[in-house]
């Protein structure tokens, strides 16, 4: 049996004895069992000066919750599962890191799973797995077409919330167990182009990232539907890859284009990558930017404003989509007796930074 010092502690852990109970701090704070959990639980019943005693008492003992234990009786793990892309690009990188700092708000521990094999088999693994350690529910960023297929098909007996642009009524219909949240990209698009267009440009070049993504196909159809509107040429795309080689190989293109006469007078670039690349394109050809030609980006990426020159780009506001996507999730995680829910889409609209990077045409 275990045995307890005169300070009413047990032996410390590493010592062959077991590790403090609640019982153990109860002892300690001179309280019962049923005061610790309200404490531990955040209970507002419990006065102030016995909350301290028995915060003293934790402190003195060591003592950590078992999160095992506590997961059986509350029949929840506090966990939510993140599956993510597994890129480096900016976009799906920081809308994971948003979803991770609003789940530490709320108290949430995230487990991550990130694929660069997006087949079949590869997602249903990874969603299998979650849930075979009791997440309460999903996350899951869809990039493009063949994460939202697996999804399609799929049936969860937890939450899920897909963080795409896809549009609605494509794919799966609509379920009480499966939600939408995205920054609103042909909104951005459209907002970038039309600054374009006000300046005065009538002949916007859209370099876009692959079609297999959704993002990039959404901010296409922003860009074409502003052109169209205002009754100019919108067959001027070229596709790129996200990364800043593409946009430096169509950029030397473009410029050897603008050198002839025949040129754009305005590049939108469907990510800040893809724009930097053309900038350094430009600079290389003797193409001044913005006199010659206007370039604005898609992300307002960390450092977009100290790009020579600064960039005019959209911005998505990660924080904030990380936040409404947990919150979501968790009004999702309720008891089966609660009011139901709103399990549509969430929308989160960015906004235009405007810099140095555009202007009027000559």
């Amino acid at each position: 049996m275990s045995q307890i010092d005169q300070t009413g502690a047990p032996p410390p852990i590493g010592t062959g004895e077991r590790a403090p109970s609640m019982m153990d701090v109860a002892k300690m704070a001179g309280v019962s069992h049923q005061t610790v959990s309200r404490v531990l639980n955040g209970h507002p019943s419990v006065r102030p000066a016995t909350r301290q005693r028995v915060h003293t008492a934790i402190d003195a003992l060591g003592y950590r919750r078992n999160a095992v234990a506590r997961a059986l009786v509350r029949k929840r793990t506090d966990t939510i599962g993140v599956i993510a892309t597994g890129s480096s690009l900016h976009g799906p990188l920081s809308t994971l890191v948003g979803i991770e700092e609003a789940a530490r708000e709320h108290d949430y521990f995230v487990t991550v799973a990130t694929l660069r094999d997006y087949g079949v088999d590869s997602l249903n693994r990874v969603l299998e797995h979650f849930l075979g350690h009791g997440v309460d529910g999903i996350v899951v960023i869809v990039p493009h077409d063949t994460v939202a297929h697996v999804l399609d098909h799929f049936r969860a007996p937890v939450p899920i919330v897909m963080i795409t642009s896809r549009e609605e009524g494509r794919g799966r219909p609509s379920s009480p167990s499966l939600s939408r949240a995205h920054v609103d990209q042909y909104g951005g698009a459209r907002a970038v182009t039309a600054h374009l267009l006000d300046l005065g440009h009538q002949d916007v070049l859209h370099v876009s990232g692959p079609q297999d993504w959704f993002d990039a196909r959404i901010r296409v159809r922003g860009w074409r539907d502003e052109m169209q509107e205002r009754g100019l040429d919108s067959t001027r795309l070229a596709i790129g890859d996200w990364h800043a080689s593409s946009g430096y190989a169509i950029g030397l293109d473009t410029a050897d284009r603008i050198r002839a006469g025949h040129g754009p007078t305005a590049v939108f670039a469907a990510n800040d990558e893809m724009a930097l690349g053309m900038l350094r394109a430009f600079w290389e050809r003797g193409v001044d930017v913005p006199s010659e030609i206007s370039v604005a980006g898609f992300d307002d990426v960390a450092g977009a404003g100290y790009f020579t020159p600064p960039l005019t780009t959209v911005r998505q506001p990660f924080d904030d989509l990380g936040r409404a996507c947990l919150q979501r999730l968790l009004d999702m995680i309720r008891p089966a007796d609660s009011e139901p829910r709103d399990t549509g889409t969430v929308r989160i609209q960015p906004s235009l930074s405007i810099r140095a990077s555009t202007a009027a045409p000559r």
